[in-house]
């Protein structure tokens, strides 16, 4: 039997965008506890992957973004056969006009931050990539797009 369409993966897409000598990151939290992502999210059916980054980066951070290239593909999927399964898609992405917004549109940002990319293994950083991201940071993100497997952050 075909799987409905509903039960597919979700695909997310998430922006790499150095900014001030860090990287751009936002925050939000759970049970208390602050977690960190790449500005991105969903993809609607109606839009094209850099529509899709150009959206949910405005909506988090208030930057116009461009995509510059594709950097990673990573599966989310929930070890305990939850019915969670992401795709995402994270690409290296430059500002185009905008300013950061003091206070997120997006409910569920608590803040916009630049961080330090040596300060990326620090975090709890999803997916967890950080590793992926400082190493394609020392070669000036001039590294070949990746596929770096399924990723699972266990909740705390």
């Amino acid at each position: 039997m075909a799987a409905r369409a509903s039960d597919g993966p979700r695909v997310r897409v998430a922006a790499v965008i150095p900014y001030e000598d860090g990287l751009l990151l936002v925050r939000q939290s759970k049970g208390g506890e602050p977690y960190y992502l790449l500005p991105g999210g969903g993809v609607e059916s109606d839009e094209t992957l850099a529509e899709a980054l150009a959206r949910e980066v405005a909506e988090e951070t208030g930057l116009a973004c461009a995509i510059v290239k594709p950097l990673f593909i990573n599966d989310t999927i929930d070890p305990a056969g939850g019915r969670r399964h992401l795709v995402n898609i994270t690409f290296l992405a430059e500002t185009t006009g905008g300013a950061l917004l003091a206070r997120p549109t997006d409910p569920t940002i608590e803040g916009v931050e630049v961080v330090d990319i040596h300060d990326l293994g620090r975090l709890d950083l999803r997916p967890p990539i950080a590793h992926a991201l400082i190493a394609a940071s020392a070669e000036g993100y001039d590294v070949p797009a990746r596929y770096l497997g399924p990723m699972w952050t266990d909740e705390r």
